[in-house]
């Protein structure tokens, strides 16, 4: 791991920050360092805000796409909520589609199936639609690349209005309207929102010209929430200011579904981490061993008995998920060593009877064991279907972009993306792939790095350290968990190893005659030797508060020790 402490930022910044908040020099170069200069966005930050949010309307488009739904509302057609079959998708089109059917009931929806029809909008979905007399298709998370689609649906007299949050390709698809905060000729003040975002905002338009104030849109929020910490979007701007107030949801108000998914759960409130770790995978099981409209079906259902049902069937998908990524990643790591393929600038792997709805896991593993750019191949139907994943701060999609003469089609973002392509061009591709990153990746990339916001000692840990620390959540990229870093620290003796096979590491703590804390190193039990017999050591960590039996006490989350 290479540990790079942050860059400490201007002291005349920090020393006037922590002067107007009154707070220690510490919070306020936390502070700081996520651009946070002034009174103003500090309380913007502390104390996030639905008034933060800003009008649907400055979003190109959004006048186009809500005068199409208000004509087809008031023309009685049938509108078709289409979207991708992951987290981002599913939430989407459980929230507009519940949305217009509170007051329009010719809505449906629509999720295409993984395997049959692969990402996005497809010919199936449109031919779907003209067969049911459906005229209007809003299409969520996916669309920003259909240009053939939706020609193809033009012809079959279907309009679509499309909102995404991918990055368009050089032409946009003739839609009635197309709501992507990523457009070029679009000045909406943030860019970062996920599918279920832009959706949502969709629904705030159409709120508006229904009289409707945020305060109707609050039971939307859970989904937005779990969206926004499924699809890793930056934790700023709106996304954290709905992020917040779906997280307040999701702990006292859930839909049935929800409520289902967490039914059981011991901690009396749940995080942002709860929730990517909780409910999103079990969401994202639907559609990745069975059908995502099964998702769906959980999150819009309001019979909590029926919810339960649902979520009982997700549980088993999702237990079902666990054993195909267990088994497909001991296979693609096998594969790797058995070609010699450890020494590479990326990992590309393929077998055409890996389950397609796990690649993305399994390329995410791949990723943590050689951390290289990776991509996963498997067969879907006559072509091979393949989940990138890459490594902090290599921008796959451009890499992709770099090989398209290869590919049938691809999209995605800087760190996930999906594409297709045709068997005979397997090895060109990898050869292509390859070579791109071998030329435009820095070696420093190839080695995970440990970002270290401050180094401090321990007696800097306090009550009110941990009070404040607590008012940065949610956390997620852009404002990560602050990691620190103390030297010279030394277990009291009785350092041991937990786990089945002893891989994690439990000690406690003390930096000369500090106070102690007990701290837990996952995946660190191999470095039970250096801190026996109280050797000092180096270490970075989390700080954390754990709750045992009713009593909560700080906890150190080592993230490595040297």
């Amino acid at each position: 791991m290479r540990w790079t402490l942050k860059p400490k930022p201007s002291h005349k910044k920090v020393t006037s920050l922590a002067s107007e908040l009154n707070v220690s020099e510490l919070i306020a170069t936390l502070l700081v360092q996520r651009g946070i200069e002034s009174f103003d966005q500090a309380r913007q930050f502390f104390r996030p805000s639905l008034a933060d949010l800003h009008d649907p309307y400055l979003m190109k488009d959004m006048d186009k796409a809500v005068h199409r739904i208000e004509t087809a509302i008031a023309n009685g057609e049938n509108i078709l909520v289409f979207g991708d079959y992951d987290v981002d998708g599913t939430t989407a089109v459980s929230l507009m589609s519940s949305y217009l059917k509170s007051y329009y009931p010719n809505v449906a929806t629509y999720i295409p199936d993984r395997y049959d029809e692969g990402y996005g909008i497809s010919y199936k979905g449109i031919d779907f639609a003209d067969d049911n007399e459906f005229t209007l298709i809003i299409a969520l998370d996916c669309g920003i690349k259909s240009i053939d689609h939706i020609a193809y649906a033009q012809e079959k007299s279907i309009d679509f209005i499309i909102c995404d949050h991918h990055r368009p390709g050089d032409r946009l698809p003739a839609a009635v309207a197309v709501l992507d905060p990523k457009r070029q000729d679009c000045n909406y003040p943030y860019d970062e929102l996920c599918g279920c975002g832009v959706g949502f905002k969709l629904v705030q338009a159409l709120a508006h010209n229904r009289n409707q104030t945020i305060d109707d849109l609050l039971i939307y929020l859970d989904l937005v929430a779990t969206a926004i910490a499924a699809d890793i979007v930056p934790m700023t701007g709106e996304n954290r200011v709905l992020a917040k107030f779906g997280l307040e949801v999701i702990n006292t108000n859930p839909r049935p579904g929800i409520n289902a998914l967490i039914k059981g759960l011991k901690k009396k409130s749940l995080t942002i981490t709860d929730v990517v770790f909780i409910i999103a995978p079990r969401i994202n099981a639907a559609g990745r061993i069975k059908h995502g409209n099964e998702a769906v079906a959980l999150l819009t259902e309001y019979d909590l008995d029926q919810a339960e049902q649902f979520a009982s069937e997700i549980e088993q998908h999702n237990s079902d998920r666990k054993d195909l990524d267990k088994q497909i990643t001991i296979e693609a790591l096998d594969q790797i060593e058995i070609n010699e393929e450890t020494d590479k600038f990326t990992t590309v792997v393929y077998n055409e009877n890996w389950h397609k709805g796990v690649i993305g896991i399994v390329a995410s593993r791949l990723t943590e064991t050689y951390y290289r750019p990776t991509l996963v191949f498997t067969k879907s139907g006559d072509k091979l279907a393949a989940s990138a994943r890459s490594v902090k701060d290599f921008d796959v999609y451009n890499a992709l972009e770099a090989c398209a003469e290869h590919l049938e089609q691809f999209g995605g973002h800087m760190y996930a993306a999906g594409m297709t392509l045709k068997e005979e061009n397997y090895k060109n591709f990898k050869n292509a792939f390859e070579k791109v990153v071998s030329e435009t990746i820095h070696p420093d990339l190839l080695t995970p790095e440990i970002s270290i916001d401050a180094e401090i000692n321990l007696d800097d840990i306090d009550d009110k350290l941990i009070r404040i620390l607590n008012q940065f959540e949610p956390f997620g990229p852009q404002n990560m968990t602050p990691v620190f870093m103390t030297k010279g620290v030394k277990d009291s003796g009785y350092a041991k190893q937990l786990g089945k096979e002893e891989e994690h590491l439990k000690l406690f703590v003390k930096q000369n005659n500090s106070q102690g804390f007990g701290a837990i190193g996952f995946g660190h039990g191999d470095k039970l030797e250096l801190v026996n017999n109280k050797q000092p050591f180096d270490a970075v960590y989390c700080i954390d508060e754990n709750e045992f039996n009713g009593n909560v006490s700080i906890q150190l989350r080592l993230k490595d020790l040297r």
